[in-house]
């Protein structure tokens, strides 16, 4: 097979020549070309592993090229060599299919690791691929375009903004695509953005120098340094505070990041994953979230659709649920019944695929026969104003509308347990993120919690 060779295809004779030594030592063959005529030609006489393009060439843009490549010869991974800072034309390609980019002037550590991954993308397609890890169930139209984007934007380095509402599997889609990629060997490291303390989301995320701060007895690596080689997952993005989408933004942009107390940036090498439940181009025009980073985070988008909008899903996702909790418990657990399973087709899931895995649990428990019926799901009626309603405080509202009468007690309360319920179900069981958007204290919502039975 011979060793792997690289197309260089840059005008600059030293920076061609620098760019030839470094992959050489990597064992690696190389052949260069000065413009997008010669290297159109020699694309088309040879097959190569990778190739290395810069945005600017005489007669073209490095873009035309990469448009090139994905229409001729899809399966061949191009990186492309930026100026300094140029973060929009960096975006541009990578829109346009480029696998990564490099700037100028080559850190030559990260233009190998770059050419490592590619390598490594260009193995698998030739078969040595395996599937590992989870697996997205579910036949419908939605879930076969949903499985054929992850296989699509695996093969490129690109950030990934993956948006859908809570409950859907957004973490999934985020294994799923690290899972089938060239970082399928490195870590996976993922980091809900809601959880952290503001005080504290500097050094968890960067890290920090011994005698940084008062109790920094050692150094300490962070988040984003444990991915290294590997992909980093933010959930909940949309949570960042300002301070940090500006540290975020640099960390994407340079792909350096700087410990607290270090005077200097260590260079990284991840791969970036956000998602959120929120709507984050509104967030960018209350001035709420920066648009510079919205725009480096949200390269390529991936919307998981709702429960609801795939429902002919759920007797298979039920399945499924019912043989992971059957193992669970050890035991043969009850079937469901056509009428329980009609019900939940029936059923909007405002909660989706989570929502339906804890019905199925609490189902389990409850029933008391062989066969699970609608009774023992307890499925909860929807809030008036639509069952999608995706903020606590507006299905308080909107229910409360509706409750009159002598049992205005009890219809208040079980409003009130739906509203807690909703938001740390959104929240992932952090109830200081559900106190915030239920817009009351931790200390009230804790109260609420005891009050209520909710554990």
């Amino acid at each position: 097979m011979g060793s792997p060779t690289v197309l260089i295809v840059d005008d600059e004779p030293d920076l061609v020549e620098l760019v030839k030594l470094t992959l050489e030592r990597m064992n690696l063959a190389t052949a260069s070309a000065g413009d997008l005529a010669t290297a159109r030609r020699l694309l088309g006489e040879r097959r190569f592993d990778l190739c290395l393009a810069d945005m600017r060439l005489p007669d073209g843009d490095g873009l035309d090229l990469v448009a090139w490549i994905q229409q001729q010869q899809p399966q061949l991974p191009v990186a492309v060599i930026t100026a300094h800072g140029n973060v929009e034309t960096a975006v541009r390609a990578l829109k346009a299919g480029a696998f990564d980019f490099v700037s100028k002037p080559l850190d030559l550590g990260v233009l190998r690791r770059l050419v490592s991954v590619a390598i490594r993308l260009g193995a698998d397609d030739a078969g040595e691929t395996t599937r590992l890890g989870p697996q997205l169930l579910g036949g419908s139209s939605a879930m076969e375009a949903l499985r054929a984007m992850i296989a699509r934007v695996a093969r490129s380095q690109a950030p990934v903004h993956i948006s859908g509402e809570s409950g859907t599997g957004k973490e999934l889609v985020a294994r799923l695509i690290h899972g089938s990629g060239a970082r399928r060997e490195g870590p996976f490291i993922a980091v809900n953005c809601g959880a952290i303390p503001t005080e504290l989301m500097e050094s968890e995320l960067f890290g920090y120098k011994r005698g940084s701060f008062t109790g920094a007895v050692s150094d300490k690596q962070g988040l984003v340094q444990s991915a290294e080689g590997g992909t980093l997952f933010l959930d909940e993005v949309a949570d960042l505070p300002l301070h940090m989408q500006v540290k975020l933004l640099r960390v994407i942009q340079e792909k350096t990041v700087r410990p607290v107390g270090e005077q200097r940036e260590q260079p990284i090498d991840v791969r970036v994953l956000s998602a959120t439940h929120k709507d984050l181009a509104a967030l960018v025009q209350a001035g709420k979230f920066r648009e510079d980073l919205y725009y480096r985070i949200n390269v390529i988008d991936i919307h998981v659709p709702p429960l609801r909008e795939h429902a002919e899903d759920i007797p298979d996702l039920a399945a499924a649920l019912l043989r992971r909790l059957r193992r669970r418990l050890g035991s043969e657990a009850p079937s469901l019944g056509p009428d329980a399973l009609e019900a939940l087709q029936g059923y909007a899931f405002p909660g989706n695929v989570r929502e339906l895995e804890n019905i199925l649990e609490r189902a389990l428990t409850l029933c008391t026969g062989d066969v699970i019926g609608v009774a023992d799901l307890q499925l909860r009626t929807p809030p008036p104003g639509g069952a999608t309603e995706t903020d606590a405080a507006s299905i308080v509202k909107a229910a409360a509308a509706g409750a009159t009468g002598s049992d205005l007690g009890d219809q208040l309360e079980h409003i009130e347990r739906d509203a807690i319920l909703k938001a740390l179900e959104q929240t992932r069981y952090n109830k200081t993120a559900a106190a915030r958007l239920l817009g009351i204290t931790f200390r009230a919502l804790r109260y609420k919690v005891k009050k209520l039975g909710i554990e």
